[in-house]
This record gives structure tokens, sequence and C-alpha cells, in this order.
């Protein structure tokens, strides 16, 4: 076996993915731990152990994410490199998804946008809206930063009770906007009997929103209309009540991948082949 392994380390995940023979996708996994480095070298045992993977199977080590960037020591003594996150990202999005031009939404704690246009991958922007949003508002609002304690308590809310939509405003479409449309996030919170559960559901619905939204936006009249969406939010219940509808909304298409979780770690594996083989 000659497996290439990425490593995705961020401040305290770490998802890591095989790749055998450039196409095989072998195993993804996920680690959780306190800190970065904890989290890498977990991951990495617990992958070879899982897996019954030795040390001589594997060829190369590529390392991305923040929690990578203070990591010089080659892993376990194996060859080791660093890989820009942005170029991971396109990368594992445009293998997983086999789509040739598209708009990658890395939704991890912040979102970035990036472009894939055949080869050419490049990081265009981003906002600071993402899991980090939702956490600290569900902290303030609903006393938990736990992510399914939220997803747990908006499974059983109502989300017309929080957000009002054109339907509330209006009684007949405006043009271009079809009555289920949100014409304020939260605006109905203000006149609504709004429960926890109710609210839990509005905040990961805002998320959401809002970075398609703006994943839309920033493509206006350059001909992009393929959405590849991954990072951990890919996971929420409410990605499938929110893109199908905003995919009417505006004419494009959201894609979530199998593997939309582990992308970035599936890219970096990826770009071993592409930068570093044939150095």
């Amino acid at each position: 076996m000659s497996l290439v392994i990425g490593i995705d380390v961020g401040g305290s995940t770490t998802k890591i993915v095989g790749i055998e023979n450039q196409c095989h996708i072998k195993s993804p996994m996920i680690i959780t731990a306190n800190d970065p480095i904890t989290s890498l070298f977990g991951a990495f045992g617990k992958y070879l152990y899982d897996n019954d993977i030795a040390l001589e199977d594997v060829e190369h080590v590529m390392l991305t994410g923040v929690g990578a960037s203070g990591m010089a020591t080659p892993i376990y003594g194996l060859p080791t490199t660093h890989v820009d996150e942005f170029q991971s990202d396109g990368l594992g999005a445009r293998f997983d998804s086999g789509l040739d031009k598209l708009i990658v939404v890395s939704m991890g704690t912040g979102t970035t946008l990036v472009r894939v246009d055949g080869d050419t991958i490049k990081h265009i922007g981003g906002i600071s809206m993402g899991g980090g949003t939702l956490q600290g508002l569900s902290h303030l609002l609903l006393k938990t930063s736990r992510i399914d304690e939220v997803v747990k308590l908006a499974s059983h809310g109502d989300i017309s009770h929080i957000n009002l939509q054109i339907k509330d405003i209006s009684e007949r479409d405006i043009e271009g906007l079809p009555m289920y449309a949100t014409a304020s996030l939260f605006g109905k919170a203000v006149s609504a009997n709004a429960t926890p559960e109710d609210v839990a559901k509005g905040l990961i619905c805002m998320v959401l929103e809002t970075i398609g939204s703006c994943a839309v936006l920033s493509q206006v009249n350059n001909g992009f209309k393929d959405f590849v969406l991954i990072g951990n939010l890919t996971q929420l219940p409410e990605c499938q009540l929110i893109f199908p509808m905003m995919e009417s909304l505006y004419g494009v298409k959201f894609h979530i991948p199998a593997h939309a979780r582990y992308c970035t770690a599936l890219g970096a594996a990826l770009s071993y082949y592409r930068y570093t083989k044939n150095d």
C-alpha cells in the first residue's frame, strides 16, 4: 500500500483522510481534543491503528489548516509538507463534487469563498459568519454553545415564529421574491411568542441563509452557478431546508458532496500529486 494522508488541523478539531492511487478515499476521520497538537497526533495515531496501517505504508503526510501553521517537525519521521488551505479547499471540493467550475463555500468558524475554474484555484474572500457565530449567539440566547444541543432544540422549532417572510407583508408575490422568501431575519421575534426551540431554529437558519446569500451575490454576472458547500455546518439538518429554497430564489445550485466535512483534508492529500510529488 502507498498512502498519502491529508490532515486539516483546526484549533481543537482535526480531520484526516487517506488517498490511495491518487483516487481512492480511505476512511475519513475526525478527532476533537483540547489543543491542535493533541488533536493532530491523536487523529494520526487513531487513523493508523483503526485502519491497520503501518508507518512504512505512508508515502507522505500533507498538513493544512490554521492549527498546522506552527508544526515544522515531520510527523513520526515521515515526509511532511504544509499546503495552502484555500488550495486544499478547491482541490477537495472539485474532486468530491466532480465539478470543474465552482465556488467553494467553506463553512467553518467563519466562511471563506474559493473560486475553482479548471486548474485555477483562487481565494476570493469570505465573511465572518459561521459556526463561531452560531456558538456565540447560542451561548448568549440559549445558554449553551454545544451545537448538538442547539440542533436538538431547533428540531422542534418553527421558523415562521422568528423570520418575517414576504407572505407576512404582502398578499401576492413581489417580482423576484416569492411568498416564502425571508424579508427580515428575526424580524418577527419582536411580536411572536418565540420559544427557545424557535430561537435555535432561527439562529441556524440565519447563519446558513446569510452564508448562502453572500456566496451567490459574490458571483453576480460572473457566470458561476454551482456552489459546493464544505465544512462541519454542512451536517446541519437545516441545510436541507435553506439551500433548496435559495436555489429556487436565485437560480443556482448548491452541492453538498459525500465527504463535505473532510474536503479540506482531502484536498491537502490531493495537493501532494499536484504540487509536491513531481517537484
